[in-house]
């Protein structure tokens, strides 16, 4: 096993998922788990939480991005903990109309070690009601 694949491993434990490698990338796909319904028919495709970095440098340093659906309630505790942690929160959207319960999608970023952002959204994650599976 090369280190990269070593180093994505070690990221997906700290978010308690499954690495994938691909094309010089890391992810860890989780999923949300709550009942949702858009427009009258349960889904539960729509509750996404996925982490990857790529681009990895000599200094270790990569670009993280993440993408976590989140319930409104939970986005002001939420945020709060990712920023304070200094990472860049680039986006907080709807993807899907007619959703309920109400879901937003945070998109959060950084250039660091990729284990220093996972440690900080597995921080993160625990002030969501529910840890993503």
């Amino acid at each position: 096993m090369n280190n990269f694949d070593s180093l994505c491993e070690q990221f997906a434990t700290l978010l308690k998922g499954k690495s994938e490698v691909n094309q010089g990338s890391c992810s860890v796909s989780l999923h949300r788990d709550f009942k949702v319904m858009v427009q009258g028919r349960q889904s539960s495709t729509v509750v996404p939480a996925g982490f990857i970095f790529e681009s990895l440098d000599q200094s270790g340093n990569a670009l993280n991005l993440a993408e976590i659906a989140v319930l409104q309630e939970e986005i002001p505790s939420f945020l709060h903990s990712v920023v304070q942690q200094g990472l860049i929160v680039s986006a907080l959207h709807n993807h899907w109309l007619f959703t309920d319960p109400a879901i937003m999608y945070i998109h959060i970023q950084s250039i660091e070690p990729p284990l220093n952002f996972a440690k900080k959204m597995a921080y993160s994650l625990s002030f969501l009601h529910s840890y993503p599976i």
